[in-house]
């Protein structure tokens, strides 16, 4: 998987890039924001390994298309997302989510009839007040902050992807995140998403979570600056029979930050339920 993402998928809002690689069970890797799929540039190959593991940017983000008018709700996102599950024809496969990739998730399991074998849920958007601090700031004013220079926005938002780091990037992978934030239809792109994300997308269903019929496995930097340790207990405790784990000396992005202890988290086998 070189991280091209080669195939493409049309929506009626533009043109979402993914791929595939590898042979097994299919696994699914959903991002979130500010992110794309390249967070899981580390993990993806190593779980191609023994899986065959599905890559996508959300429509808006990465090398998915990115323009006006677009539908960036997490509805619309998890309708592409029943999509794809049905235009590759995965019937029950295992997915791991991150951050808003883990509302889409979970909205298209409680809300839309999907199906899965099992769900790892990563630093995830699930249940909570999770719009708070500078996200709440740019979302409800998000119509201010489009006017930034470009300048002034690619600094807001290097500086907004340095905190998802406990440990920080290096140069060139810091680089690629901002590259599709970058210049007028970057700085367009950034504050459209952040400014179609509501909380009451999990709110409806939040009340289901404690009805989540598949093995779930919730995976926590203990040092996530964007949700906080006390997110994850609550989504733990909303998911009676999930499993919690944290990862030391890893903030949100928990890829960059621990991706050796990640990547043992998500090939450990899930108990058999009674």
């Amino acid at each position: 998987m070189n991280g091209d993402l080669t195939r493409t998928f049309e929506t009626p809002d533009g043109t979402v890039r993914w791929d595939v690689s590898g042979e097994g069970d299919p696994v699914v890797l959903l991002h979130g924001t500010p992110f794309s799929s390249r967070i899981w540039r580390e993990i993806a190959p190593a779980l191609a390994q023994d899986h065959r593991v599905y890559l996508f940017d959300l429509l808006g983000f990465g090398r998915s298309e990115q323009r006006e008018g677009q539908d960036l709700r997490l509805a619309a996102h998890t309708r592409v997302f029943t999509g794809l599950l049905d235009h590759w024809g995965l019937e029950s496969p295992r997915v791991i989510a991150h951050d808003i990739g883990g509302a889409v998730a979970l909205r298209a399991l409680l809300l839309e009839g999907a199906r899965y074998a099992d769900l790892t849920l990563v630093d995830a958007v699930g249940c909570g007040d999770w719009g708070t601090g500078l996200f709440r700031l740019v979302r409800e004013n998000a119509h201010l902050f489009e006017q930034l220079p470009v300048y002034a926005h690619e600094a807001l938002a290097e500086s907004h992807l340095r905190f998802a780091s406990h440990s920080g990037y290096r140069p060139d992978v810091l680089a690629a995140h901002l590259d599709p934030w970058r210049g007028e239809e970057g700085r367009a792109a950034y504050y459209r998403q952040y400014g179609q994300l509501e909380q009451a997308a999990t709110d409806e269903f939040q009340h289901l979570l404690g009805s989540v019929p598949v093995p779930t496995r919730i995976i926590w930097g203990r040092q996530d600056g964007f949700l906080p340790p006390p997110f994850a207990e609550q989504l733990h405790a909303l998911i009676p029979h999930s499993e919690l784990h944290w990862v030391e000396g890893a903030g949100h992005a928990i890829q960059e930050d621990a991706p050796a202890p990640l990547l043992a988290l998500l090939t450990r086998e899930f108990p058999a339920r009674a």
